[in-house]
């Protein structure tokens, strides 16, 4: 479950950690043993098979290197922690990598942009078949998460906005019983939860991330520094992911029934969660959305919506506070506070046979 709960006081925490720690422990340098946090979701189930059928091994060792991957059971923490530079590496959403180590001060690179979120996150409604029908309800969600993101997104297609609606801070483990409430009667969520509530009668899905394709991304994040001074690291962990989604094209049932245990369902459960997330088994496929101009128009609009809910960073006064780089020398915000760096580098070697 991707739990994607991400309070101004979390976020707080982790800025603090990094301040206490100093720049010294954050400064990369040439290594050979490499950390990297991960959390279990449909889209990065494929870093835990990799470990266990010895593919990271594999290719570390072509780059004479050590790569550990650590699970981590929350998610916000693993987020922490690598911005506290505890992990060089940690998945995490295009939305968390912006307003917890870039919003902290910490410089980061998307190294891969492994999918994006086509269905797997929703807007339920009790009985009513239309969004607009939001209108005045409580809408239970995770505050501050991609589900606010959504929520807001949703509103903005009918003519809407969070002034219409009142948002119901829920932790995500509580989002299926408290539809089963009869004063809520709207929520947005994500999967498995969201499979979950729409399996009731009287639940209807009302809008979903398929409706704003590409703007919910599940990526790898290396810190900036020992992405450029450790290629050999993002050469290896590249060429480890596009090993794995070479099986899952092919549907190669092992590597599918391993993902699919170790996540917590069944093959079939895990089959439906992929069929809502829109995996780049392709390298080429990768490299197109991260070359897409529609990339650097979402991270705007990323920026903008956490600008305005204030988990941009302490002080930030504007939704360019932060400076993001984007392949072919694009940017946007501040460049001379750029945190966030999407690249293409390792993807296109992927793509040309160069790992």
């Amino acid at each position: 479950m991707k739990s994607l709960f991400k309070s101004t006081s979390k976020i707080l925490v982790a800025t603090s950690l990094v301040l206490s720690l100093g720049t010294s422990s954050l400064v990369a340098e040439t290594k050979d043993k490499f950390q990297v946090a991960w959390t279990i979701y449909v889209g990065w189930m494929p870093w835990d098979y990799a470990q266990s059928q010895g593919i990271v091994d594999k290719w570390a060792k072509k780059y004479d290197i050590e790569i550990e991957l650590v699970q981590v059971n929350d998610y916000i923490e693993s987020i922490n922690q690598y911005t506290a530079g505890k992990f060089d590496a940690c998945v995490m959403t295009n939305m968390d990598a912006l307003t917890i180590p870039a919003a902290g001060g910490v410089d980061s690179t998307a190294l891969i942009m492994g999918d994006f979120s086509n269905g797997n996150d929703g807007i339920v409604l009790k009985n009513k078949k239309s969004l607009t029908d939001i209108k005045g309800q409580n809408v239970n969600l995770v505050e501050l998460s991609v589900s606010h993101y959504l929520l807001a997104r949703g509103l903005e297609s009918v003519g809407l906005s969070e002034k219409d609606i009142k948002v119901v801070n829920t932790s995500d483990a509580d989002i299926v019983a408290a539809f089963t409430s009869s004063d809520v009667t709207a929520v947005t969520t994500w999967n498995p939860q969201l499979s979950e509530l729409t399996s009731n009668k009287n639940a209807n899905l009302v809008f979903d991330s398929s409706k704003i394709p590409g703007e919910i991304i599940d990526m790898l994040v290396v810190h900036t520094e020992t992405v450029n001074d450790n290629p050999k690291l993002a050469k290896a962990l590249t060429g480890a992911w596009f090993e794995v989604m070479a099986l899952m094209k092919k549907g190669d049932t092992k590597a599918l029934e391993f993902m699919a245990e170790a996540s917590g369902t069944d093959l079939a459960g895990y089959k439906s969660q992929l069929d809502s997330t829109m995996m780049f088994y392709d390298a080429s496929d990768a490299l197109k959305f991260a070359l897409s101009e529609d990339l650097l128009t979402t991270m705007k609009k990323v920026s903008e919506f956490s600008f305005d809910h204030g988990i941009l960073g302490e002080g930030a006064p504007n939704a360019e506070f932060i400076g993001m780089e984007f392949p072919a020398n694009k940017t946007f915000g501040d460049t001379k506070n750029i945190k966030l760096r999407f690249i293409d580098t390792y993807v296109k070697m992927a793509t040309e046979g160069k790992l």
